[in-house]
């Protein structure tokens, strides 16, 4: 039996920063508050491959936050290159085959791959735009369904569609939330949020914060005021 989460443990900051050096001086200020760093597209590209490596050496979880997609094979190589980081997860988008590519290639690794379903940052005039069909819900919920099937280790889904997300894969699998903002913070440019206590009882596993922390006047004490309130809902009852 996996041992539960702390609350802790289940807080990623995400490091949206454009240097390596702002990075780790905000590492420096939250090592003590949060369970994992994540380190996305705009750290990447200016030298976060090789943060992530370090902060893996150093213990720390490391959520890489690439979203892979391409052919197989290029995502196959992609995912032993990441293996060699050293990170605890890293994001596939959530296409079928990307995702089989990516499972074939980690093998016996502990890495664990999470399956993208649709952005936080969009709405339902959004995903139109992008030439869906259909609503969001229902696109997230069939992803989840093929990340399952797949062997995939969790889902990156928006909280409000965190239980549906659940009914499809099961006990098991991780639901990682994006689009967490305390109460009466700025949602920014993320239109499908909850703040961290519905994020948790809509039973995600792993929440993700970012802006809300970031440029707090003292992050520390942010991130603190998140773990307390996923405290606060784990200890409710559920309904």
């Amino acid at each position: 039996m996996a041992i539960p989460l702390t609350p802790k443990e289940r807080l990623i900051v995400a490091l949206d920063l454009p240097t390596v050096a702002e990075a780790e001086a905000m590492v420096t200020q939250l090592r003590d508050e949060v369970g994992v760093f994540k380190i996305g597209l705009q750290l990447a590209f200016a030298g976060g491959a090789d943060l992530a490596r370090r902060l893996a050496v150093e213990g720390y979880a490391v959520f890489f936050d690439v979203k892979l997609l391409d052919i197989g094979q290029t995502v196959e190589h992609a995912v032993r290159s990441i293996i060699g980081l050293g990170v605890t997860f890293v994001t596939i988008h959530g296409y079928p085959q990307a995702m089989r590519a990516a499972v074939a290639a980690r093998g016996d690794a502990p890495l664990r791959l999470l399956g993208v379903s649709v952005l936080t940052s969009m709405d339902e005039s959004d995903f139109a735009q992008a030439g869906y069909f259909g609503r969001i819900r229902e696109q997230v919920i069939a992803r989840a369904g093929d990340a399952k099937a797949a062997g995939m280790d969790g889902i990156v889904a928006a909280p409000s569609e965190a239980a549906a997300v659940r009914e499809v894969v099961g006990p098991d699998m991780l639901i990682i939330t994006p689009g967490v903002r305390p109460a009466g913070t700025d949602a920014g440019d993320q239109k499908r949020v909850a703040t961290p206590a519905e994020a948790i009882a809509a039973g995600a596993d792993y929440l993700v914060v970012g802006r809300p922390i970031l440029t707090a006047p003292d992050p520390a004490t942010a991130a603190r005021a998140i773990v307390a309130e996923i405290a606060a809902a784990l200890r409710r009852p559920s309904p």
